[in-house]
């Protein structure tokens, strides 16, 4: 007769045991590990939908790029650190669209190149629309370091993650702070790039790397040079609201608006001594729901191997005098003006010639009455007393 060993049979089970704890332990190690994500809509290409990354979407007109993208049904990914973007407007695109593989937000600083390279390991983009940015030419010249890493260095990060994973498109927001202050006016896409402020002069360092990697790539690419953005979403669901600490630096509209509301006691015009006819600033006022849909019209004409650079303006410049008068009557309040001397880093006059992308890209600026826009944007204003609410900082690399 055989008898089994007890010994033998005890070291098999014990086996089998070990085995199916590691195996468990593997699994639960796998699951906690954030390289390990299941398969999602956004990680895989589906035919006829095309999946859009915009980063700084949180921002100003990357929320609104998001929302018409979003109901133009692609598939959007926001990147955003949120250092000056809006967790609110990130909610309300989720509200609006909450159907899964629509919209997915991520929190993440474009700084950080192997989070970016990760992103994009772990989706699979057929775009990206490039807004995010720190965008202030006040600021820019207080703090130049700042420009250079967010805007020059966090471009190449993204560009070389597109490129890693073959992202076949990109639609670069840039600015007309590349020119500097022409001599010839207006602006047109000949004119020579000099930029007088680190603002500017990053970006220009930015496109110049985006078009010395395009020489051997066969990736689309789309370079829109944009003016002075205001205006909101007309349907009211989308708006402007910069932190409180940066007011100083920001836009004109909203400078208007803060004194409208009177939580700054009114507005600072900084220089009337520029060789215009009243002696302030001329600017060519883009309102953004134009600005966005020439983006989304890059995107569409956009083919492999091809470079486009379009200025995004109205042709129309006006000045800084003009649009407070504007913004008086939009807002109805007889707002207190006080003349400064100049900002560092401003220029006299700019505005656009948009032939070309009026010729190519079959877009022209619709919403050109400068009252009208800032009517828009008012009423945003005065239904988001506190902007979006509740929103976090973050480092340095998101907004738009």
């Amino acid at each position: 007769m055989d008898y089994a060993d007890p010994k033998k049979k005890n070291n098999f089970v014990g086996k089998i045991l070990m085995a199916a704890i590691l195996t468990a332990l593997c699994i639960l190690m796998l699951k906690q590990s954030p390289d390990f994500n299941p398969p999602t809509a956004f990680s895989r290409h589906e035919p006829g939908v095309t999946h859009v990354l915009v980063t700084g979407g949180a921002g100003y007109i990357g929320s609104h790029a998001a929302l018409r993208l979003l109901k133009d049904s692609y598939r959007v990914t926001i990147v955003d650190n949120l250092s000056r973007g809006n967790l609110g407007a990130v909610r309300i695109l989720q509200e609006l669209f909450p159907e899964p593989g629509r919209f997915q937000f991520i929190y993440a600083d474009l700084g950080d190149a192997k989070v970016v390279h990760k992103i994009f390991s772990q989706n699979a983009f057929d775009a990206v629309m490039h807004f995010a940015a720190v965008a202030y030419v006040g600021e820019s010249t207080l703090d130049p370091l700042k420009y250079y890493h967010n805007i020059t260095s966090n471009t190449l990060t993204v560009l070389e993650a597109m490129a890693t994973r073959g992202v076949p498109t990109l639609i670069y927001s840039s600015t007309c702070a590349t020119y500097g202050e022409p001599e010839k006016m207006p602006i047109t896409e000949e004119t020579p790039q000099q930029p007088i402020n680190p603002y500017g002069k990053a970006k220009k360092m930015a496109e110049e790397i985006i078009l010395d990697f395009h020489k051997n790539s066969n990736m689309s690419v789309m370079i829109l040079r944009y003016f002075n953005v205001i205006g909101s979403d007309p349907n009211g669901r989308l708006g402007e609201a910069p932190r409180p600490e940066l007011r100083e630096h920001g836009r004109i509209s909203g400078a208007c608006f803060d004194a409208a509301r009177g939580i700054i006691p009114g507005l600072k015009v900084r220089g009337i001594d520029y060789k215009t006819a009243d002696g302030t600033c001329i600017r060519d006022y883009i309102d953004v729901t134009d600005l966005v849909d020439a983006h989304v019209k890059a995107l569409e004409k956009a083919r492999p191997g091809k470079v486009g650079i379009y200025n995004v303006g109205t042709g129309r410049g006006r000045s800084v005098k003009e649009f407070v008068e504007a913004c008086k009557t939009a807002t109805g309040v007889p707002i207190k003006v006080d003349f400064l001397p100049r900002r560092p880093g401003d220029y006299a006059e700019v505005y656009s010639d948009p032939t070309k992308i009026r010729n190519e890209l079959n877009w022209t600026a619709k919403y050109t009455d400068l009252q009208e826009s800032l009517q828009i944007a008012w009423r945003w204003q005065k239904s988001h007393l506190n902007g979006y609410g509740l929103s976090v900082a973050g480092g340095g690399g998101g907004g738009g």
